[in-house]
């Protein structure tokens, strides 16, 4: 069974942070230094201020999920690669359920690692939002994002209220999609 993805494609874009500086932390570009700011004050393109303490918590919070993502990533990556979803029982005849198992299990093993790079991606992203000053506020409304909720999803781009809207609007659209997909089932015979 081919799967679908394959552990060449999670690049190193996912896994890495980018250039470090002497002291081992990534260098943000345009700062000269990481997250450590010149000013006392970060202003991005968003216009709204970060104070260097805020920024730094945020950005020390970001990089400690980023390296927790890496980590879980490139360790599924390297148990794929060693022992395969075979268990590591490649010199084995495996008969026909162990087999099928074993295929179910690699599809596993790799939509774990597609998700866990997605969200590697996600964090990539947030960082790059809070070096412009746009991190932690809502793409749809511009309202700041609780910190609570950026706590639990420091990735998330909507407020609450603004991701329970767009989550109705989805679901709607998937319940017409399904009526839609029954009612031509009428059609076709």
């Amino acid at each position: 069974m081919q799967s679908g993805f394959q552990t060449d494609t999670v690049s190193a874009k996912y896994l890495q942070g980018g250039p470090a500086l002497e002291d081992g932390a990534p260098a943000i570009p345009g700062n000269g230094r990481s997250g450590v700011m010149n000013e006392t004050q970060k202003v991005g393109s968003g216009g709204k201020r970060t104070p260097d303490s805020r920024y730094n918590e945020l950005k020390h919070m970001l990089e400690g999920r980023r390296r927790e993502m890496q980590a879980e990533v490139q360790g599924r990556m390297r148990d794929v690669r060693t022992e395969g979803a075979w268990g590591g029982k490649l010199n084995e005849v495996l008969d026909a359920v162990e087999s099928s198992e074993a295929d179910i299990q690699e599809e596993i093993e790799f939509a774990l690692i597609q998700m866990k790079s997605e969200t590697l991606n996600k964090i990539n992203d947030a960082l790059a939002r809070l070096d412009q000053g746009d991190y932690g506020n809502c793409f749809e409304c511009g309202e700041e994002i609780a910190e609570k909720r950026l706590r639990a999803l420091p990735f998330a781009v909507r407020c609450k209220d603004c991701e329970e809207a767009k989550e109705v609007v989805e679901q709607r659209e998937r319940h017409l999609a399904a009526r839609r997909g029954a009612t031509s089932l009428f059609f076709d015979m």
